[in-house]
């Protein structure tokens, strides 16, 4: 239940910074509307599973994040753009603090693996960067199959997101790098048979191989112009995005 929670966390985090960083005089107030209810989804989900997940009242945090990504909808749906960028930033930053608690909560300090860097605040940090890597691929995906509604949107918009997502994935194969050769290895320090490496294997070929691949190939797509083709390529990105960063999350967890 933890490790779900703490996906939701991760997710949440990164779709909403995700719309911070998406231009606002380019893309319609609609679409930050309709992401900011995804949004409040998975807070609300979140908060509901907290109970079990995190001690005294860190179910506090999804369950006021939940609660801002509610407003940030409705003032979405007046066209408040302020107040609307304000509160996607109030939500983000619940959502990780949220992320780092659960980090923290269930860290193991010291330990140092091709899966896990470090566990404490280091942890923290890889918490984060796989909330954006799912974030923003997932809200590229979304932002192309907005062009369905608003065929007149500068197609730019989308390709600026997918280059954010990927310098997300940038840093997070350095920092997965660096983790493996501290741990003296891409799979040093991971034990429990085939299924486990078969597991490893998928972690890296999905989230760290596969995603840029997918990412690149879309950004291309863009090129012709095609955003329908594009936003296809998009969806087996958030399918690779997400694969691979539970995997991650459920190997880090049995390191």
């Amino acid at each position: 239940m933890r490790l779900l929670v703490d996906f939701l966390c991760r997710f949440g985090w990164g779709l909403s910074i995700a719309l911070v960083l998406t231009p606002a005089a380019l893309v319609p107030a609609g679409f930050f509307r309709v992401n900011m209810l995804v949004v409040l989804g998975l807070a609300t989900f979140a908060a509901l599973l907290c109970g079990q997940s995190l001690p005294g009242l860190g179910w506090l945090l999804p369950a006021a994040a939940a609660v801002t990504a509610w407003m940030a909808s409705i003032a979405w749906y007046a066209e408040r753009t302020r107040a609307g960028v304000v509160l996607c930033v109030a939500t983000a930053t619940l959502l990780a603090v949220a992320t780092a608690l659960v980090q923290l909560d269930q860290a193991t300090p010291g330990a140092v693996t091709a899966l896990s860097f470090g566990g404490g605040w280091p942890g923290v940090g890889v918490g984060l960067l796989s909330g954006l890597v799912t974030g923003l691929t997932v809200h590229a995906m979304l932002l192309g199959h907005w062009y369905l509604n608003a065929p007149g949107m500068r197609v730019d918009v989308l390709r600026r997101m997918i280059d954010v997502a990927l310098v997300a994935w940038g840093v997070q194969l350095v920092v997965s790098l660096a983790g493996a050769l501290l741990a003296g290895g891409v799979t040093a320090g991971v034990s429990g048979g085939p299924t486990t490496l078969a597991l490893v294997s998928l972690r890296w070929l999905a989230g760290l191989a596969g995603l840029p691949v997918l990412l690149w190939l879309s950004r291309k797509t863009l090129d012709i112009p095609n955003t329908q083709s594009a936003t296809g390529i998009l969806y087996v990105a958030c399918l690779a995005a997400i694969l691979g960063e539970l995997t991650a999350q459920l190997l880090a967890v049995a390191a």
